[in-house]
């Protein structure tokens, strides 16, 4: 598969990694969330070169990740803000960032803490259930397929080789 073709896809990580899945891309979004915003701040921060970081940023801004903010005339220089689009990246982000603090640190511990400023607690991201706020684990996931579920491919092993069923809330057991 070639990397122009995840967009096409019907799955909605392929879709997603077809947006936000190079480093470099990821670093732009993490340094977003610290508020960076010019490009030469990008730049500078990043040690990345020119037309790599322009040609990222014209992906995230096409993709409505970014926009172009002027704050500068003659010439004509631009801010990159993150969309509402943008920050529902926030939880993604956090995630790569605590899988990072918990298995990549080493002895020194975490570079940052995050703080919740409505408690003032330092806190580690959670998923959990939006229906009942039970922390998420895996194995405590049932999948079934979506109305936009195309390929097997894309599917868990069980529903790939299972006749097509349409999803239900049921009470059944969740697989180990």
């Amino acid at each position: 598969m070639q990397w122009s073709e995840l967009e096409d896809q019907a799955c909605s990580l392929a879709r997603t990694v077809s947006v936000v899945g190079d480093r470099w891309t990821l670093l732009i979004l993490r340094d977003c969330f610290l508020r960076v915003r010019r490009f030469d701040d990008f730049q500078a921060r990043l040690g990345i070169g020119r037309p790599i970081l322009a040609d990222r940023l014209n992906k995230l801004v096409d993709a409505f990740v970014l926009t172009k903010v002027a704050y500068q005339t003659n010439p004509t220089r631009y801010e990159y803000r993150l969309t509402p689009k943008g920050l529902d990246l926030y939880p993604v982000i956090m995630s790569l960032v605590h899988w990072g603090d918990v298995h990549m640190s080493g002895k020194k511990g975490r570079p940052l803490l995050h703080e919740h400023i409505s408690c003032n607690h330092q806190f580690d991201p959670l998923m959990v259930c939006s229906e009942c706020q039970e922390v998420l684990n895996p194995r405590e996931v049932r999948l079934s397929a979506g109305p936009g579920a195309r390929h097997p491919q894309h599917l868990p092993m069980d529903l790939a080789l299972a006749p097509r069923r349409v999803a239900t809330k049921d009470k059944r057991k969740p697989a180990a």
